[in-house]
C-alpha cells in the first residue's frame, strides 16, 4: 500500500518510477508516490535532490525521462494538455503582473483558462472574499507586501479550480506572521479536497502542513512517511549543542564523529547528536567537549523533530531544507 493512500479518497496525482537526468547528472531516479483529494504531501530535501525537477515534470515544463505520472487521470507524457487544465501551479517566481490590480491579475488568469465571462466576475468576487484579500484586492501588485504577493500568486493559480496544486517553496523569505497566515490558505485548500503537493525549506512547514512527507536526496527516497512516523524512526532522544564559535565545529565533529549519526548545521554553529540513553551519554559528550577547550553556548536534551531526521538521512552538509 502506498504510504498516502487513504480509503474512499480517489487519487489526483500519480507519480511512478520518475527519472530525469542533465547530461551525466541524475537528477530523479525512481520517484514514486500518489496524492488523493484533500491530501499534502511534502517533498523535502537538500539543495538540487531533486525537488523542484519533480514539479517541473508533473506539471509538464520538463520531459519526463522515464517511468511515467498522471494527473487527474491524465498522462502526463501523452496528454500534456488536459494535464494543464487539471492543475494549479505557484512556482518560486511571481506571476502577478505588478501594473494591474490583484483583482485585475485574477480576472486575466480567468480569461486565460477561458472561463465564461459570465462567471468570471462572481468568481473572482468570491475568491477574494474566500481568501481575505477584500483590503487589497484593487490596489496594485507593486504596492503589495511580499506576503499579499504570495497569496495572489497561489490564489491565482486556483481561478480554475485545479483539483491539483502545487506549491513550490510557497512561504520562502516571508515573515512568521505571513508564513501563518498562507499556511492557514494551503489548509484550507487541502480541507476544500485540494490535493497539493509542495516543497519547501522549512520543516516546521511540512510538519504542519503535510500529511505524508517523501524525503529525498541526490534524487532518491531516503524515507517516506506521517511527520510522526518519520520523527519515530529515530527512537531517540536528541542533544543539541550550540557552540559559541563557528570556527570549533569541525574539531568537536572530530571528537564525537564516533558516535552514530552525528549530524551539524553549520548555518547555526549546533550539533545533534541522538542519544539512546539520556543524561548519562550527554554527560559524557559535554565533559568531552569542555575538556578539549570547545566552548558551549547553550544545550538540550529534546525529542526529535522532521530537523534531527532530515539531517540524519541526508547527511551533516545539509542545511534545514532548500530548493533546486
Amino acid at each position: 500500500m502506498s504510504i498516502n493512500s487513504a480509503p474512499m479518497r480517489t487519487v489526483v496525482i500519480e507519480a511512478d518510477h520518475l527519472r530525469k537526468s542533465y547530461g551525466d547528472t541524475i537528477a530523479v531516479n525512481d520517484l514514486s508516490f500518489t496524492v488523493t483529494a484533500g491530501e499534502v504531501v511534502g517533498l523535502l530535501g537538500p539543495n538540487g535532490a531533486g525537488k523542484t525537477s519533480t514539479i517541473n515534470m508533473l506539471t509538464t515544463l520538463l520531459p519526463i525521462d522515464g517511468g511515467s505520472a498522471r494527473v487527474g487521470g491524465c498522462d502526463v507524457a501523452t496528454r500534456p494538455r488536459a494535464v494543464r487544465s487539471q492543475i494549479g501551479l505557484a512556482g518560486q517566481t511571481a506571476a502577478a503582473d505588478e501594473m494591474l490590480t490583484a483583482r485585475e491579475n485574477l480576472k486575466l488568469f480567468g480569461r486565460l483558462y477561458k472561463i465564461p465571462k459570465s462567471e468570471l466576475l462572481a468568481l473572482v468576487d468570491e475568491i477574494i472574499e474566500r481568501f481575505r484579500m477584500s483590503d487589497y484586492a484593487d490596489r496594485p501588485v507593486s504596492t503589495l507586501s511580499g506576503g499579499q504577493r504570495r497569496r495572489l500568486d497561489i490564489v491565482a493559480a486556483l481561478v480554475s479550480n485545479p483539483p491539483a496544486l502545487f506549491l513550490d517553496e510557497p512561504t520562502t523569505g516571508l515573515d512568521p506572521r505571513t508564513r501563518n497566515e498562507l499556511w492557514e490558505t494551503i489548509e484550507d485548500l487541502a480541507a476544500g479536497g485540494t490535493a497539493v503537493v509542495l516543497t519547501t525549506q522549512y520543516l516546521e512547514e511540512a510538519d504542519r502542513l503535510a500529511d505524508h512527507i517523501v524525503m529525498i536526496d541526490g534524487g532518491r527516497v531516503v524515507a517516506r512517511g506521517t511527520p510522526r512516523q518519520l520523527k519515530a524512526q529515530l527512537k531517540r532522544d536528541v542533544l543539541e549543542v550550540h557552540l559559541v564559535s563557528g570556527s570549533d565545529l569541525e574539531g568537536a565533529l572530530a571528537l564525537i564523529g564516533d558516535m552514530p549519526e552525528v549530524a551539524a548545521d553549520r548555518a547555526t554553529n549546533e550539533l545533534h547528536v541522538p542519544i539512546g540513553d539520556g543524561a548519562g551519554t550527554s554527560l559524557q559528550i559535554l565533559r568531552r567537549l569542555d575538556d578539549a577547550g570547545i566552548k558551549i553556548a547553550d544545550f538540550q536534551l529534546r525529542r526529535p523533530t522532521l530537523d534531527d531526521v532530515f539531517l540524519t538521512l541526508t547527511g551533516p552538509a545539509a542545511a534545514k531544507g532548500g530548493s533546486e
